[in-house]
């Protein structure tokens, strides 16, 4: 059942197993206040085994481009087009965030985001590929991000 990701009370509903799940719920508003502040897009959640295509395109992406498999549990998905770009987003029970932002014109910008919730440890399956940059957030803390651009058409 998809769920509107609240910014302004941030919960963890859908993301209780996780040992961060506080850390991982402001990551996920801090993502929704974004969407909506820029625009004006309500970001949706639905568990990851509720929407396993969007989930097989992510991880798709992950392994053609850069032969990478996330071992941490998917959590929830959300899958939206934007303002001509494609976003997919997959929340881990480790903490991990993953976003794909993937322009449907032609030669558009195509990228795959990390993002570390507080508290969680870099994943050893990003760890020796990616630097991670710190960033403040008053809803997440300290969230720690890398990227990669996506080179082959998904």
């Amino acid at each position: 059942m998809p769920y509107t990701v609240d910014f302004k009370n941030v919960s963890t509903v859908g993301l209780e197993s996780s040992p961060v799940a506080d850390a991982l719920a402001g990551l996920r508003a801090n993502e929704a206040r974004y969407f909506k502040n820029k625009f004006d897009h309500d970001f949706t959640v639905q568990p990851a085994d509720e929407a396993p295509r969007t989930l097989d395109w992510i991880h798709g992406v992950l392994s053609s481009e850069r032969n990478i498999s996330i071992a941490a549990r998917p959590l929830e998905v959300s899958d939206f087009e934007v303002d001509g770009t494609r976003m997919a987003y997959v929340f881990y029970e480790s903490g991990l965030s993953i976003n794909v932002m993937y322009g449907i014109e032609d030669g558009s910008k195509r990228a795959v985001g990390f993002k570390l919730s507080d508290g969680m440890e870099i994943p050893e399956e990003l760890a020796s590929s990616f630097k991670f940059a710190r960033q403040k957030s008053k809803l997440a803390g300290t969230i720690r991000g890398s990227y990669f651009v996506i080179k082959g058409q998904h």
